[in-house]
């Protein structure tokens, strides 16, 4: 019967002493959840604001990109008007050198 009463006593103390330390991981995961989860909070925010930063250089980039697309543009529409003028200019002189060549013809 003493062993038996051993036993019992043996088991009860085990069983309180297991639900203690139970206890204490369930307050210490308590404890330790607010902290992790500020740590996700400080980690998201300075993955946001990475973000931010990565969205504001791209924006800068394109806007270099657009205005070097408008002077290029510019450029081409200059080199167009340069070409036209160029065009005119030489069909002009073309129509003066026939018509000096018609008159070099008719006095001979």
């Amino acid at each position: 019967m003493s062993r038996a009463m051993l036993l019992v006593s043996l088991l009860i103390i085990m069983i309180i002493t297991s639900q203690f330390e139970w206890k204490q991981q369930l307050i210490s995961d308590a404890e330790s959840t607010p902290a992790v989860s500020q740590k996700q909070l400080q980690s998201s925010k300075r993955e946001e604001a990475v973000k931010e930063k990565i969205i504001l250089s791209q924006e800068k980039s394109i806007q270099r990109l657009n205005e070097l697309v408008r002077g290029l543009r510019e450029q081409l529409r200059q080199c167009r008007s340069n070409n036209e003028t160029m065009s005119i200019t030489l069909s002009s002189l073309a129509e003066s050198v026939i018509e000096l060549e018609r008159q070099q013809i008719l006095e001979d």
